[in-house]
């Protein structure tokens, strides 16, 4: 895995799937509350007018000298939880993120929130 420091010098560059097709630009990172390492990037998709915001994990992926590649492919991307490219995560939809990917999902003991964006 790559440190989260590094991983930031990526944005603004291309995502591409698992079989290196492009899927958006990195627009940021959320990270896990808990263990404070990067769980899941923003990937701005769309034309204009139809740009959005697509949720990937980071699990698995790889970056290279021009792109951050996921494990997952273009049109499960595509069809992901979003929010639109000003807006924000709400805490009452961070659980569909998880459930899309299948990823478990669970709050902090106190209920706090367990994604947060840098």
């Amino acid at each position: 895995m790559f440190e989260p420091e590094n991983l930031r010098d990526w944005i603004g560059l291309p995502v591409v799937d698992q079989s290196g097709d492009k899927v958006g630009t990195l627009e940021s990172l959320y990270f896990d509350t808990s263990t404070d390492q990067p769980a899941f990037a923003t990937v701005e998709t769309g034309v204009l007018g139809g740009k959005k915001l697509v949720f990937v994990p980071l699990q698995g992926a790889t970056v290279a000298p021009k792109h951050l590649k996921v494990e997952f492919g273009k049109k499960k991307i595509k069809d992901a939880p979003f929010i639109a490219t000003d807006g924000e995560l709400q805490a009452a939809d961070e659980p569909a993120i998880y459930t899309y990917y299948e990823v478990p999902y669970q709050t902090g003991s106190g209920g706090e929130r367990r994604l947060g964006r840098r």
